[in-house]
């Protein structure tokens, strides 16, 4: 299977050609009543950050996939995708599944040295729309990670970025 390229999917839009991908969440972190103890209170709000090439013909279809589901107004989302409403921008990966998330960054970049290329970053954060999809979301999640786990490992990761071969 080392010729195979699997997608990350934002939405319905697979991006095929993804140089990174970042998970930030944490807890925060509170004094208890004044005193010198601190607590884990709360988790933070979960970031995904990806930076992926739009390659080909249909890289500007891609762009205004993206672009469409980037939204910001929750009527005109739902609009485009009653699914969205519910549920938000799912991002599905070999690194993880997210439910309820949604675009609040967006940048398309091309240069000379990519011409038939855009180079995207896109930056969701979860918006959590109900508790039931928020546990689907984990649940999904917890089990990507033992799926992985029980999985035999590969060779170790190549430090070369993945670029899509032959010509442009």
């Amino acid at each position: 299977m080392s010729g195979a390229n699997i997608p990350v999917l934002v939405g319905a839009v697979p991006l095929l050609y993804v140089q990174s991908m970042t998970i930030n969440e944490g807890y925060r972190i509170e004094r208890i009543a004044g005193g010198r103890f601190s607590q884990a209170t709360q988790p933070t709000t979960k970031t995904i950050a990806i930076e992926a090439m739009l390659i080909g013909p249909e890289r500007l279809l891609l762009k205004k996939a993206l672009e469409v589901m980037a939204l910001t107004s929750r009527l005109l989302v739902s609009t485009a995708a009653p699914l969205l409403a519910v549920a938000g921008i799912p991002v599905v990966s070999g690194f993880t599944i997210s439910l309820d998330m949604q675009i609040t960054d967006l940048r398309f970049t091309q240069n000379v040295q990519k011409r038939e290329a855009l180079d995207v970053s896109i930056t969701l954060q979860q918006v959590p729309r109900s508790a039931v999809t928020s546990a689907i979301g984990e649940a999904a999640d917890l089990a990507l990670a033992v799926a992985t786990a029980a999985l035999p490992s590969g060779p170790p990761p190549n430090p070369i970025p993945r670029t899509p071969r032959g010509p442009m």
